[in-house]
């Protein structure tokens, strides 16, 4: 049969509306099928893709132009469309039952299943009415177990280097990486501790110095008494000597050694007979300056590795040789031209005055390895001694690498143009570095509002000095020698809300230990440990919680307490004491210190609170009175 199908366009007008319906058709004969559900032809989901090319524009355009051309459509007979329709009809239908049974072209379509509408479910209160006050406060904080647990089981932790057993007395492991619990000291209560990599000290709560280490004897394994009856307060350890102070204000400079005490000069002693005096078991010296006045006795006292200072009741500085290896030669004393070769007839050890600090009324002293701090009550800081890696406060001379006169610290320049009137309230140091807090108050200018100048707020700032390599200043930066100090952010411009003041108040440090690599502040934020204790905080909910403590520095020896040997420039947080052995890294709180509060040990109700002791390569934290 022809066709008169007209010119070209036509054709392919024509030839566009044939390839529609052929796609119409295919669908249609699909659909003839009783197809399963979740079963559909690929040949019919082709044909549907295919027609939607075919736009609604184009085939009405094509029916347009058959209706106005109606000599060519006319010819075309109904019958002719007829047979032509049921060809094609019958040609798809074979088709795609062919393909399906040759090709597989059914494949399995999981049918979307009908969205379920949302329960709501409201949250059942948690099971507490089995529990009582002081469990559920257990239950509900970590920090309030970590407080209760320093109440019940007072004694000391410690890690770091064990290569002089001070660590772990009883264990041959080179390194301790996580705070273990020192047996011996279970139950007991603290005066002071200092600890070396090959020795420790301590002060028993009734005053008696406690040695233990290879430095002490290399077959100690458990501390033991050597300098007893004293009333010792506190102690401090040079290079090979440990100096204890009494509460009469006496100085005991003794030995490290054990065979040293035993062979060594032994003084006399007075015993409760009259005219009967004793010679001393052990073997020690006394350190009394001189020129002191009537009723003037030393508070307090501090050493580096070669050298110590005497803070007196009088607001006077001495300073004394304190190891009997090495002689202090690089300015430390404080004393202009010291030396071996000229020092003064009498023991190499006896205390000097720094008379350039007279007429200042000292309050506190801090000493380095090689330098020296003194702190004024007027908020003035001196420094002397060794300043090759800048821990004077500024930087180095290789001129004079050596400062033996009392320098004054500019510690103005550091709030210059700031507004803030700043005043030093405590000086820190250790190894070659040093560290000053600082309260900073603003001041009102006239050419400034008092509304937006906010005058006589203040801020509590801590600032470091000295090397920086091992990140022992705590400012995040990696650095060999810092000679101006530098602001410890993580430690400063920090404030909380009082309940009790109702007011902003600043966080200031509590204290700061530092040790030769390494240091530990403990912060004197808002604490609770009332909880229970009253009407007001007798809840369920209320629970106790201490200051935060934090650490930064050399890692060497996991001194930090980590677990990890990587040093740390910027003061982080550690996980509780106990946490490592009951495996609760991740679930628990940070470690926090309890402040002091009145609580029962054995039989006896005794005031005390926890430390935190940075030593040589070596931390520990313990039951304080």
């Amino acid at each position: 049969m022809t066709y008169n199908t007209g010119s070209r366009p036509e054709r392919l007008e024509l030839e566009e509306m044939n390839k529609c319906r052929k796609h119409w058709r295919v669908i249609q004969a699909s659909m003839m099928y009783s197809i399963r559900p979740g079963l559909r032809p690929r040949a019919f989901q082709a044909a549907c893709k295919a027609s939607r090319g075919c736009t609604t524009n184009s085939t009405r355009q094509i029916q347009f132009r058959r209706s106005s051309n109606k000599s060519h459509t006319s010819k075309r007979g109904f019958g002719g469309r007829l047979t032509i329709a049921v060809l094609v009809g019958g040609i798809a239908t074979a088709a795609v039952y062919y393909g399906s049974q040759r090709f597989g072209l059914f494949e399995e379509v999981p049918l979307q299943k009908p969205v379920a509408s949302a329960e709501v479910k409201i949250e059942k209160p948690k099971q507490t009415k089995r529990l009582s006050k002081e469990e559920n406060r257990d239950t509900i904080s970590s920090q309030h177990v970590q407080v209760k647990q320093s109440w019940e089981n007072p004694g000391v932790y410690a890690w770091g280097s064990n290569s002089g057993r001070v660590v772990a007395p009883d264990s041959d492991e080179a390194l301790i990486k996580n705070p273990k619990r020192i047996p011996f000291f279970d139950g007991l209560l603290l005066r002071d501790i200092k600890l070396d990599r090959n020795f420790g000290a301590a002060i028993t709560e009734n005053g008696d110095l406690l040695q233990w280490g290879t430095g002490y004897s290399k077959d100690s394994r458990q501390p033991m008494p050597t300098l007893t009856g004293k009333n010792l307060i506190s102690l401090t350890i040079s290079r090979d000597r440990i100096l204890a102070l009494g509460s009469n204000g006496n100085v005991y400079s003794l030995p490290v050694s054990q065979s040293d005490q035993a062979s060594g000069p032994k003084p006399l002693e007075d015993t409760w007979i009259p005219f009967w005096p004793t010679r001393s078991p052990v073997s020690y010296r006394r350190l009394q300056p001189k020129t002191t006045s009537w009723g003037e006795k030393v508070l307090s006292i501090s050493s580096g590795l070669e050298h110590m200072l005497l803070l007196t009741s009088s607001g006077r500085v001495f300073s004394a040789a304190s190891s009997s290896s090495e002689f202090p030669s690089r300015g430390q004393m404080g004393v202009p031209g010291l030396t071996w070769s000229n020092r003064p007839v009498g023991p190499y050890d006896q205390p000097h005055e720094i008379t350039t600090l007279r007429g200042f009324n000292i309050i506190s002293i801090a000493a380095g390895d090689y330098h020296s701090l003194v702190l004024d009550k007027e908020g003035r800081v001196f420094a002397f001694g060794d300043s090759m890696s800048g821990q004077l406060g500024f930087d180095p001379s290789a001129s004079s690498p050596y400062i033996d006169v009392p320098y004054l610290l500019p510690i103005q320049k550091l709030y210059e143009g700031t507004g803030l009137l700043p005043r030093v309230t405590s000086v820190s140091a250790g190894g070659a570095n040093s560290f000053f807090t600082t309260e900073a108050t603003r001041v009102a200018h006239s050419d400034q509002k008092s509304s937006s100048s906010d005058p006589g707020r203040i801020t509590a700032d801590t600032w470091a000095c000295g090397q920086g390599i091992l990140g022992t200043l705590g400012t995040g930066r990696w650095t060999h020698i810092q000679g101006a100090p530098v602001k410890i952010k993580a430690l400063s411009n920090l404030f909380e809300y009082d309940e009790k003041a109702n007011a902003v108040v600043p966080i200031r440090l509590k204290r700061l230990s530092v040790g030769e690599t390494h240091a530990s502040a403990t912060m004197d934020n808002v604490t609770q440990v009332r909880a229970g204790l009253s009407s007001s905080t007798d809840s369920a909910n209320d629970t106790n919680w201490g200051a935060d403590v934090l650490w930064w520095g050399g890692n060497e020896f996991f001194q930090l307490g980590m677990g990890k040997r990587n040093n740390v420039s910027t003061p982080l947080y550690i996980v509780p004491l106990d946490a490592a052995e009951k495996g609760r890294q991740r679930q628990d709180h940070r470690f926090q210190i309890t402040p002091q509060h009145v609580g029962k040990v054995g039989e006896r109700r005794v005031r005390f609170e926890q430390r935190v002791e940075c030593g040589r390569m070596i931390s520990a934290v313990y039951s304080g009175v």
